[in-house]
């Protein structure tokens, strides 16, 4: 399962129990450092929602009772995941939080999806060892263009990853960022764009990730 593999177990976490008051939880999360941290039941259990420093914070400001449970200030309670929730799910569920609360088989609390460790793996698409260029190539979306962009490129090099944008139906142009190996030759570049364009395929973008750069193919 891709989402377990990600996963920080509960065990090498930081959480607060639901019946300590906001005093307390206010000095865990100075102490750790962390800007929010999961808020479980009294056995350690079951995920109740996050607690932020910020909400505390405003809290105090304003005068409030730091005696308080710290469910009182409670955030999230209803945004979690499976451990075997589909991939594809995550990105729905996780938007903006700092992480997303991940639930065993037995809706247990398991464990937390941080939003750097999913960029992180999303990154090694762009692995600077075994990858050379990113082509962006804009297409109609039609049934079968994904096929036939990347028989075209496979014929030269192996594609390293591919990434589709614009997955709507009321987008008039489909864009599909394909990853080419470490190794791939300017000439083997310039073969391939040439090949795809004749097909009606327009490359819109060249990215060199060796240097950083955006190429210009009629430069190239």
């Amino acid at each position: 399962m891709l989402v377990k593999s990600l996963v920080q177990k509960k065990e090498k976490l930081t959480t607060v129990k639901e019946s300590i008051t906001l005093e307390q939880a206010l000095k865990i999360l100075e102490d750790s450092g962390f800007r929010c941290v999961p808020i479980l039941d009294e056995s350690g259990q079951i995920f109740r929602g996050n607690i932020y420093k910020m909400h505390i914070y405003r809290h105090k400001s304003r005068g409030g009772d730091m005696s308080l449970p710290v469910t009182t200030l409670m955030k999230n309670a209803t945004k979690t995941i499976s451990v075997d929730s589909p991939f594809f799910k995550v990105f729905f569920n996780i938007k903006d939080l700092p992480y997303i609360a991940v639930l065993d088989e037995s809706n247990l609390f398991y464990g937390i999806l941080t939003h750097s460790r999913l960029l992180s793996m999303l990154s090694d698409a762009w692995n600077l060892e075994i990858s050379s260029f990113v082509l962006t190539v804009n297409s109609s979306g039609d049934r079968g263009d994904l096929v036939k962009m990347s028989k075209i490129i496979s014929r030269y090099v192996s594609i390293a990853a591919c990434v589709t944008l614009d997955a709507k139906s009321n987008e008039i142009v489909r864009r599909s960022l394909f990853t080419l190996p470490s190794g791939t030759s300017v000439d083997t570049l310039k073969l391939i764009i040439k090949k795809l364009e004749r097909k009606s395929f327009v490359v819109s973008e060249i990215d060199d990730l060796k240097s950083g750069r955006i190429l210009d193919k009629n430069t190239l």
